[in-house]
């Protein structure tokens, strides 16, 4: 008798233990979540905002990339002395390299081998006793250059979208499949307030390249057809025409030639920022790197007296005059107004796109919209937490209580998880709350049934509860396991609002193992006690 007295009051002492724990933890969640308001972010279905899918032009890059290799073998070969026709780039990712003397043939092959055959295919070929070149890109060279491109391009829309300080926004790589790369982003941006201003610096490719204005007849020129003119009806092999407009917002557009190499490029660029001009208008400061500072105090100390043409995007805004050696730093006029002065020095303190964007899709998503979605989301779940609630005492009785408590504790734990992490509670995610409420109980029906058919049986109560735990662990274990693989497999591959249905889902699963196993079986123990229970209302 008295070794009986010694168990149950060691028992009653351990539960005093477990009940502290339960309870500690439900009020480290009650914490994390309170207030709501400050701690969980309202994703753009419920807040409003911009719902924008983008297509990067990966073409563009390997264009581009296509055009630097050509430029750099033309640049190799006139270093070595070796006389070609041309190297320009070609149809199908490549570079054709003609008019090499068969004296020379050795000599551009060792070099073409040795310099570019990991990247490239070098085929030769032999044309009215001239050999050709043709150098391919290989075909996981240009699938990484894809790649890379558009990671580039989803690294750079991140820092953009950082810089404006939108908060909570989704940024996601989308598309592709089998051989194709994924060259699509989506981008959600909740709670923005000038949609087209975002949507403009998200898309400015915002390429600065600094070229130096050619000294006789560069220009400026009403047409193109004038520029050629001047320059004797051709323009030099290493200058090129392009498009002058200084004044924004003006459509009057003039022409300037302008040295093909730029003299420093947006890689040399180290910062930028909003500043003014000499007459205490809008302009741009830039900052360069200490290799672009080189170049630049380089170019501007030969080119003293000469004019220099800052192009963005391939239009120049500024061509003013160098009247001294430049170091470091320099400023961009254009007559901006102090928004566009701020929007371009944003766009290049976040680096430019290695290609430009294309909007496949854009949707503008408004605050009335989330505000109803909000409220009838709050009404199901009230709904849906009350018809469950009187299913559960209804049926179950007295021990309904027991499931009611550990429906709460669910959503405590569940809540408490989204406000820790800064979650962004999105309409799905809702949806996702609704069914765990459902998901909730069931676990407690498993277990409820199963201490039914042991009282049945004839054990005591004690004993039925007992088993009724004991068995059906491994049923709810596989449950919500299966539920869970499949919750994970939502959040690897959907996009944001799937994913936070996912979230919640997820969260809600291991947070109904751990209520309906652990605290459902507390509760009962706290109930029964050491007293000796003879019926239970279930």
């Amino acid at each position: 008798m008295f070794g009986h007295v010694q168990q149950g009051v060691a028992m009653q002492k351990s539960l005093k233990w477990k009940m502290l724990m339960i309870l500690a933890v439900l009020g480290f969640f009650v914490y994390s979540f309170i207030p709501p308001q400050k701690k969980i972010n309202l994703g753009l279905d419920l807040r409003g905002g911009i719902h924008m899918v983008l297509q990067v032009a990966t073409d563009e890059a390997l264009n581009q990339e296509l055009d630097q290799v050509a430029d750099r073998v033309a640049q190799d070969l006139k270093a070595k002395n070796i006389a070609f026709a041309s190297c320009k780039r070609a149809p199908g990712y490549s570079i054709e390299l003609a008019g090499i003397d068969a004296a020379q043939e050795k000599q551009v092959r060792q070099y073409l081998n040795s310099t570019y055959d990991r990247e490239y295919t070098v085929r030769g070929t032999v044309v009215e006793g001239k050999n050709n070149y043709t150098l391919t890109l290989q075909g996981a060279v240009l699938r990484t250059l894809k790649e890379t491109t558009v990671t580039q391009a989803l690294e750079t829309i991140r820092r953009r979208v950082d810089a404006l300080g939108v908060s909570e926004p989704t940024l996601q790589i989308y598309g592709g499949g089998g051989t194709d790369v994924a060259d699509q982003i989506i981008v959600e941006l909740p709670g923005v307030d000038d949609p087209d201003r975002v949507k403009e610096i998200i898309k400015g490719t915002a390429q600065l390249k600094l070229r130096l204005v050619k000294k006789e007849n560069g220009g400026p020129f009403p047409t193109v057809e004038a520029a050629v003119q001047a320059n004797n009806g051709k323009i030099p092999e290493d200058y090129e025409i392009l498009p002058y407009r200084e004044e924004r917002g003006e459509q009057r557009i003039e022409y300037l030639v302008v040295s093909k190499i730029p003299t420093i490029t947006g890689r040399h660029l180290k910062n930028a920022r909003r500043s003014t001009d000499s007459n205490g208008a809008p302009a741009v400061g830039f900052f360069l790197n200490s290799e672009g500072a080189d170049l630049f105090s380089r170019a501007t100390g030969l080119h003293v007296g000469d004019r220099l043409a800052i192009e963005l995007d391939g239009v120049v805004v500024s061509a003013p005059v160098i009247n001294e050696k430049i170091g470091a730093e320099g400023i961009i006029h254009g007559r901006f107004t102090v928004q566009q002065a701020e929007d371009l020095s944003l766009m290049l303190r976040s680096g430019a796109l290695p290609a430009s964007l294309r909007i496949l899709e854009e949707r503008n998503v408004g605050a009335s919209l989330g505000n109803d979605a909000i409220q009838k989301g709050i009404m199901a779940s009230i709904i849906g937490f009350g018809l469950v609630v009187l299913a559960m005492l209804v049926y179950y009785r007295v021990s309904g209580i027991n499931a009611v408590v550990c429906l709460l504790a669910n959503l405590i734990i569940l809540m408490g998880y989204m406000g820790m992490v800064r979650a962004t509670l999105t309409l799905p995610g809702i949806a996702g709350i609704i069914l765990t409420i459902g998901m909730a109980v069931d676990a407690n029906i498993l277990i409820f049934e199963r201490i039914r058919e042991e009282l049945r049986a004839g054990k005591t109560v004690r004993a039925a509860i007992d088993a009724g735990f004991s068995k059906v662990f491994w049923t709810i274990f596989d449950t919500n396991t299966t539920t869970l693989i499949a919750a994970l497999f939502l959040f690897q591959f959907g996009t944001g609002p799937v994913r936070g249905f996912a979230v919640t889902l997820t969260v809600g699963l291991i947070a109904n193992v751990f209520t309906a196993v652990y605290v459902s079986r507390r509760l009962f123990e706290l109930v029964l006690g050491t007293r000796k229970v003879e019926s239970l209302s279930i």
